[in-house]
């Protein structure tokens, strides 16, 4: 008798879990990383991986980022988990998690160098995409810069310090969507070996591709 032929029948590897701490960096890692690939066939496309259900990407929204270490060791897939350094004392809590889960076979986690993603962009991209020419460093929260600037070339008054938390909020957010999905389509290789000098952005795509070849089947 033949094999069965039907899907549940095959043979499938099991998908890379991507832990981030929201849809803005799975925005930001997809499109980026479409772009990068385009350049190097070497560097992973995750939104065709995703297509291709190699990858699946997890935004688990912050919060105890403890508890998220090890909640999917169960499925036995691999996984890698990047999460943003923050600032102090939650920086050291986020430490405790990538130990974790860097003592687990087949899983990776990253603490990313600077605050957060949008921090790896450059202010040439932001510029580029309609946006300001701003400067920022490693510690800034970018979309606060961004908004806030946006804010007082728009409006003479009130002052930005004198709006609520929620307006405030509702314009920072507004940015963040900017910047993860329009400003970082014009963060070319070049650019972002500036902006990375260190190549973290580089050696997490490596990564996710080293998992995806060595992932096991079901």
């Amino acid at each position: 008798m033949d094999p069965p032929t039907s899907p549940v029948f095959q043979c499938h590897v099991r998908p890379l879990l991507c832990l981030v701490e929201g849809r803005h960096d799975v925005e930001f890692l997809r499109r980026l990383s479409a772009n990068l690939s385009r350049d190097d066939p070497s560097l992973p496309d995750l939104g065709h991986c995703e297509r291709d259900g190699r990858l699946v990407f997890i935004p688990f929204g912050g919060g105890d980022v403890l508890s998220w270490s090890d909640r999917f060791a169960p499925l036995r897939c691999p996984e890698i988990h990047l999460l943003d350094r923050e600032v102090a004392p939650e920086t050291a809590v986020r430490l405790q998690a990538i130990v974790r889960v860097n003592a687990r076979p087949g899983c990776r986690a990253f603490l990313t160098s600077k605050r957060s993603l949008e921090n790896y962009l450059h202010p040439l991209a932001l510029a580029r995409a309609g946006g300001v020419a701003l400067d920022f460093d490693d510690e800034a929260c970018v979309a606060d810069c961004v908004a806030r600037h946006q804010f007082i070339t728009a409006h003479a008054d009130p002052p930005w310090e004198q709006l609520s938390r929620r307006t405030r909020a509702r314009f920072m957010n507004r940015a963040k969507r900017w910047l993860n999905t329009v400003a970082v389509e014009h963060l070319s290789r070049e650019l972002l070996a500036q902006s990375d000098p260190q190549h973290e952005v580089l050696q997490w795509l490596r990564t996710i591709a080293g998992l995806m070849s060595h992932s096991p089947r079901l």
